[in-house]
């Protein structure tokens, strides 16, 4: 392969053209015979046995020349691009021309890595908003583990807000039964709002073993077309009553949750752990900011180009992650009603940021000369390993070396940024207090056996929010709360969309 010629076409958009060999390229052709000769068919001949002089003449020369292309051209591209020293953003536009005894003649039209001019990047100004921690941060990290160590106790008596029922259920309009209205042993929080308004709460005051009827009318947007506004009637028995009870405040709680023998300790550990998160994000918050200042600073003419492939690598990092919880991006467009061009609107500004800080911190590297050592490569393979459970080796297959000096560079870029930046801190300011109820961390382990009254009920669910629904049983709420949570997802996920090429890469080695 040689590179005869590169010329600008227009602002960052290029022409490449190169010779292939010509005994590469018969290589490539010869290849191309033998793996298509099983499937011709030549009259006088057995299927795959005729001579590839035979097939040509009957089917013409060029007969194998496009799959010895598609063979050949990429490896051959990328050595040009490499000759000629371009930094290529986009897919190339090819155009074959001659095929002849000197070769073939290929011209490739690319857009290129924009010049970019930055018009500051030292100085730049960021205010650290430190948050205090309170007892009411405390109380509620402490509240969250006593859940999490709870039990479930069976209780023999009428049935509760706040208690969790096991049901069977069957449920008919006009006596007809409907798509999703049936289930056996339901489990079910009664107060917790997972079910169509008014269903829970006719479960109260029912024992163990009763069977009776629940009367309801589904919302008027109710997701099921046919269901919208109509009453139905749900068959139910209750088969199992149970509480959760908490475990007691005490240093035998703070030994089972954690490394520590008293709650005193325990509780000093929780409110270091949040003060470093609180430290945490604040730090997290400055970068932000000194990145959205960055982008401020850019000059560049970037290729639309640029920004659509982001979006693409965007919607893609989202695809793999859907799939890992166990939903397809068609199914999740199909239940939303989003279509992939909604989805590429969404990403956008993200994606448009991104690939404005890319190059902006990039040409950081490059104006301060910013490079990695082999023994932070060596280092960043180790973290990757340890992170993602996988031997070195198998990363090192998966992530190239230059890759992971490219990340480590760019990573300096930001730390060169924060530490030349002028930070302002001051703190945070404090909210104006709820009215206070009693504290999940101040209740005693009779919680399950002591009547508590519906309201605190109600604060307590405040504060601990209820999970995401765990069936698509008809009777449940309509979809439109669902349909909350994937959009929030989706606009995490954008921001999740921001990471290193190396992390991309190692994800895909798991």
């Amino acid at each position: 392969m040689s590179v005869k010629n590169v010329t600008t076409v227009e602002k960052n958009q290029v022409k490449l053209e190169l010779v292939i060999a010509k005994a590469d390229f018969d290589v490539a052709v010869t290849k191309a015979f033998k793996k298509n000769a099983a499937k011709i068919t030549v009259p006088g001949f057995r299927k795959g046995k005729a001579p590839r002089g035979i097939i040509e003449k009957m089917y013409g020369k060029g007969v194998f020349y496009e799959d010895a292309l598609n063979d050949i051209l990429p490896d051959q591209l990328t050595s040009a691009i490499e000759e000629a020293k371009l930094e290529v953003v986009s897919r190339p536009e090819i155009e074959v021309g001659d095929i002849n005894d000197d070769g073939v003649e290929i011209t490739a039209i690319y857009f290129v890595k924009p010049e970019v001019t930055l018009k500051s990047y030292k100085g730049l100004k960021a205010t650290k908003t430190v948050k205090a921690v309170t007892d009411e941060d405390v109380e509620h990290e402490i509240s969250h583990a006593r859940e999490r160590a709870s039990r479930m106790v069976e209780v023999e008596r009428e049935a509760s807000l706040g208690d969790f029922a096991t049901i069977d259920y069957l449920g008919t309009v006009d006596g007809v039964a409907f798509d999703g209205g049936k289930a056996e042993g339901h489990k079910l929080e009664l107060g917790s709002g997972a079910f169509i308004p008014g269903f829970e709460d006719q479960i109260v005051g029912h024992k163990v073993g009763e069977s009776f009827d629940v009367n309801v009318k589904f919302p008027e947007e109710y997701h099921a077309e046919d269901l919208k506004g109509k009453d139905a009637v749900f068959a139910v028995k209750l088969h199992k009553l149970e509480v959760k009870e908490l475990p007691a405040l005490d240093d035998e709680f703070a030994k089972d949750v954690s490394e520590f023998d008293t709650l005193a300790e325990y509780t000093a550990d929780v409110k270091a752990n949040i003060e470093k998160r609180y430290a945490d994000m604040a730090e997290n918050d400055v970068e932000t900011q000194l990145k959205l200042a960055l982008i401020d600073n850019v000059e560049a003419d970037i290729p639309e180009c640029m920004f659509e492939n982001e979006i693409e690598h965007m919607i893609e990092d989202y695809s793999y992650r859907m799939q890992s919880q166990g939903i397809s991006l068609d199914m999740y467009m199909k239940y939303t009603g989003m279509t992939i061009d909604n989805l590429k609107e969404q990403f956008k500004p993200q994606a448009e940021t991104q690939v404005k800080l890319q190059l902006a911190l990039e040409k950081i590297v490059e104006v301060e000369a910013l490079t990695a050592t082999d023994e932070e490569v060596e280092a960043e393979y180790a973290k990757l390993a340890d992170a993602y459970k996988l031997d070195v080796e198998k990363i090192r297959a998966a992530v190239a070396a230059d890759v992971v000096k490219r990340d480590i560079a760019v990573n300096k870029a930001v730390n060169l940024i924060k530490d030349n930046a002028k930070v302002t801190t001051k703190a945070a300011e404090e909210k104006a207090p709820a009215k206070k109820t009693t504290s999940t961390a101040k209740k005693t382990t009779s919680t399950t056996t002591k009547k508590t009254t519906t309201a605190k009920k109600e604060t307590e669910k405040a504060e601990e929010k209820a999970p995401a629904k765990k069936t698509t049983s008809t009777a449940k709420k309509t979809t439109s709360t669902t349909t909350k949570k994937t959009t929030t997802t989706a606009k995490k996920t954008t921001t999740t969309a921001k990471k290193t090429t190396t992390k991309k890469a190692a994800d895909k080695a798991e």
